[in-house]
């Protein structure tokens, strides 16, 4: 019989949409955030959104509307994802998130802090699919589970300026993927103890 119950503990249920740019198909990245819409997670619900690329002259910056759930991520999540993201000496800046349309057409995610409005859109999605990485998956402690809708076009804007860059669309456990997707329903796991 299937097991029907994952058997590690969940730490996060949320979203992380992303979206990265390059200059060079994916060589390099010439833009990359992530976006963060937590509902539940030990240090509370929130959004966290992670920036850096020219837009901001190579700075990583944290924008959040609960500082201690941008801490939470850079030390549990972060660190094993883009360790520019998880450096606890960057400082958080108090922000509002809010999302507007929807994965049938077009989705805009806007952040605005005192300084700065960032401005991420997602549209022209392919077909959606559940991505799967358990705990020790690629060497990493931890395990996600995430439906993703990898998007054809994106736009990344920060205080009106355009990000320079392109997508490109790798392959993730043979479905096809973009650099740009909506990551929604994701959970993050670790196992038990």
């Amino acid at each position: 019989m299937p097991q029907l119950v994952d058997p590690h503990d969940v730490i996060l249920a949320g979203e992380n949409s992303f979206l990265r740019l390059s200059r060079d198909r994916g060589k390099s990245e010439s833009e990359r955030s992530s976006h963060w819409r937590v509902l539940w997670s030990p240090a509370g619900a929130g959004h966290v959104l992670f920036l850096q690329g020219a837009l901001t002259d190579g700075e990583a910056r944290v924008y959040a509307d609960n500082m201690g759930l941008a801490r939470w991520l850079q030390e549990t999540i972060e660190v094993h994802l883009h360790a520019p993201f998880a450096d606890a000496r960057l400082a958080v800046r108090d922000a509002a998130f809010d999302r507007t349309g929807s994965a049938q057409s077009t989705v805009v995610e806007r952040v605005v802090s005192s300084e700065d409005e960032v401005v991420m859109a997602w549209w022209d999605f392919l077909a959606p699919f559940v991505l799967t990485e358990p705990p020790g998956y690629g060497g990493r402690p931890l395990g996600v589970y995430t439906t993703f809708f990898p998007a054809r076009g994106a736009q990344l804007t920060l205080n009106g300026d355009p990000a320079d860059g392109g997508l490109w669309f790798p392959e993730r456990h043979g479905r096809q993927a973009s650099s740009a997707c909506l990551a929604w329903c994701e959970t993050w796991v670790r196992p038990q103890g």
